[in-house]
């Protein structure tokens, strides 16, 4: 029987059309535009519109995705959406973007590891595809984190902002995702979180809002150490030395974290995709959005190795080693 991999079709993104500069911030808290570019390399976020959700900003990169892969909505036979920020606890978002793009049947769900979403979902979907489930796969990450975020907290709301990517998956003689790795470890859960939900709800007493919480410099130590290790585990799983590697892709969090990794890698900051300064932490979008960016203007080339990677609340943590 003929081994069966997966391989990336097409890619795609989407960003809100409101945009939140670092001079606007420095009009709504005590902050300014030189300490958030030093500290996090961010100049811009997209925000969305009152009147959009997660599942808008998922669908319409869907269909960009769709389009680069010449993918037909019947095409489509899973659909996965790393998200933390879901339109409504159910129908979870996987299913509101199915019936938006007119697929029935297949299966739709969403998946939560918070920046490492998307690596997460890469990794399920393409097992579906490498054991011949799911023929053409549709994998998402998609956030709308303005919408937890405290704007009149200056250390968390300058980092977060809204957006969406996408990827669709199809199958390869040779392999395109050639190892995915994962990892959690809830003892860090208090860095990094959201402290509300359906089972848990705010009460009178508690002093925390209902917004993202962040402890950064200890979340910072523990994400650069983390990520060096997932980066020698890949390297070693695969038996490649760190020039082998093309490029990295990096989850888009804070600019210090990203050259950290590069420096594990042996790598020049010129071969790292970066565009958070466009747009922030946007959790599990930023890795898709960062890939469809540097394939549209031609830095990625088809048989480029790729390294992906993620970090985040859980904690959790991921990457993805690809020949595009």
């Amino acid at each position: 029987m003929t081994q069966i991999y997966s391989k990336i079709l097409g890619t795609g993104r989407f960003l809100p059309e409101r945009v939140l500069t670092n001079a606007d911030l420095e009009q709504m808290v005590d902050t300014t535009d030189e300490w958030i570019q030093a500290r996090t390399g961010i100049k811009r976020r997209h925000i969305a519109a009152d009147d959009q959700t997660t599942a808008d900003l998922a669908e319409a990169a869907a269909r960009d995705a769709m389009a680069a892969a010449g993918a037909e909505p019947g095409d489509i036979d899973l659909i996965m959406v790393g998200t933390t920020t879901p339109d409504q606890v159910f129908p979870n978002v996987g299913c509101l973007v199915q019936e938006r793009l007119g697929i029935h049947g297949c299966p739709a769900f969403g998946l939560e590891a918070a920046c490492s979403g998307f690596i997460y979902g890469l990794s399920v979907a393409d097992r579906f595809v490498a054991n011949g489930t799911a023929k053409c796969a549709l994998v998402i990450g998609a956030e709308t984190l303005s919408r937890m975020t405290d704007w009149s907290d200056r250390t968390t709301c300058v980092l977060f902002g809204d957006g969406a990517g996408a990827v669709v998956l199809g199958p390869a003689e040779v392999p395109g995702v050639i190892s995915c790795h994962l990892g959690a470890d809830g003892r860090y859960q208090d860095l990094l979180y959201h402290p509300y939900g359906t089972s848990r709800k705010q009460r009178p007493e508690d002093t925390e809002g209902p917004f993202i919480q962040m402890r950064g410099n200890e979340i910072f130590k523990v994400a650069v150490k983390t990520l060096e290790n997932i980066v020698d585990e890949t390297l070693e799983a695969n038996d490649l030395p760190r020039e082998a590697i093309d490029w990295l892709v990096p989850h888009q969090a804070n600019i210090r974290i990203i050259q950290a990794t590069a420096k594990r890698l042996a790598m020049p900051m010129e071969k790292v995709v970066l565009t958070l300064e466009d747009h922030g932490n946007t959790s599990a979008a930023s890795v898709p959005m960062a890939l469809d960016t540097a394939v549209r203007d031609g830095r990625i080339q088809r048989g480029d190795l790729v390294l992906l990677e993620a970090f985040g609340g859980g904690l959790t943590w991921g990457s993805a080693l690809i020949r595009y």
